[in-house]
């Protein structure tokens, strides 16, 4: 935030870019829908098409990165594996559009920098397509297994009433009910302009967290065939010239993978920002751990902190230190030795 003083409004953009190495697109659409609403700019429309299929095609290597972690955690490679196996082919086609695997750098102050061509949409439909097909395969998988079904049912439950307590975002909210998304309760892109179902879960628990990341990815796929679609009916220029940013304050915010990433601008009418205020999704979702991690077994605690999908270093590891007072102390390893001790006691239980 401090860095971004110094620096120019097109700069901050590859700044915060920065900011998360997984959902990386996020951060430069919250920051940019900011400051685009201190200048007053509306981006064209060809621009509000290619930001949402940046956005969406992030949700979907995002939320297959989470899953593929969640199998790790309990032990369940060979899902980990099928994962990460199904999550390269999106960051193939990232690479194909944007010239980049991650940090694609498309984002501008006024729209966006590199447009997508006739020639790309039918490759990337039919990595679509193929993706779709797998993820389905993987979603039945998961989801008929009895032994997953009973690993993840009732461990770390949220309620809707504790969510909305803690203003919890993104799935981890919309696992416990919460009907929240900000591309349909304050569209911007081309979230307004295409047909998309927004995914709620009742259970609270990691299972249903689980539940809505795995059909948010076939809403993912929807809209952003629908955006690829209109490009080849939409014409036009797919960004407007940014010549300078009066003084004023904007918001702007972006459904992240993980939830709402709010950014806050203001500008004193120079070519820098006075001030920038980042809000985080895993900022509001990681104090829920105060009401689902009590009352659970330690064995379940690294499960528990990987369904909201943290963004933070270390996720897996605490530690207590003093042995003198007879404190036992755990690491990451132990953690999740024991989260996938569990999972096989399940598995041996189910089997008689």
């Amino acid at each position: 935030e401090k860095i971004a003083e110094s620096k120019t409004f097109d700069q901050m953009v590859f700044l915060v870019e920065r900011i998360c190495g997984i959902c990386s697109t996020s951060h430069p659409i919250a920051n940019c829908n900011a400051v685009e609403e201190i200048a007053g700019i509306e981006i064209p429309e060809r621009a509000k098409y290619i930001r949402s299929i940046i956005g969406e095609m992030e949700r979907l290597h995002s939320h297959l990165l989470w899953l593929g972690l969640a199998g790790h955690f309990i032990g369940y490679n060979t899902l980990w594996m099928w994962a990460w196996k199904y999550r390269e082919p999106i960051l193939e086609l990232f690479e194909a559009v944007t010239g980049n695997r991650n940090h694609y750098a498309m984002m501008k102050p006024g729209g966006v920098r590199r447009d997508i061509k006739e020639e790309d949409i039918a490759p990337l439909l039919k990595g679509l397509n193929e993706a779709e097909k797998k993820i389905g395969m993987l979603t039945k998988a998961a989801l008929d297994d009895p032994v997953l079904a009973a690993r993840l049912k009732g461990v770390g439950v949220l309620s809707k009433e504790d969510a909305i307590a803690y203003a919890a975002v993104g799935p981890t909210a919309r696992a416990s009910g919460v009907d929240i998304d900000v591309r349909r309760d304050e569209p911007y892109a081309a979230y307004g302009l295409v047909d998309w179902q927004v995914i709620t879960q009742e259970g609270g628990d990691v299972l249903a967290k689980t539940v809505v990341r795995l059909l948010e990815c076939f809403e993912s796929i929807k809209i952003i065939r629908q955006c690829l679609e209109r490009l080849r009916k939409v014409k036009g220029e797919i960004a407007v010239k940014v010549k300078e940013i009066p003084p004023g304050e904007g918001i702007g915010h972006h459904e992240a993978p993980r939830g709402e990433t709010f950014h806050y601008v203001r500008s004193d009418g120079s070519n820098t920002p006075v001030r920038l205020k980042v809000r985080a999704p895993t900022y509001v979702n990681l104090p829920t751990c105060k009401v689902t991690v009590p009352g659970e077994s330690v064995a379940d605690a690294t499960l528990i902190l990987a369904s909201i999908d943290p963004c933070y270093c270390c996720t897996e590891r605490i530690i207590t230190i003093n042995k003198k007072t007879g404190r036992r102390e755990l690491t990451g390893e132990d953690l999740l030795r024991l989260c996938r001790k569990k999972t096989e006691r399940i598995r041996r239980k189910l089997e008689k």
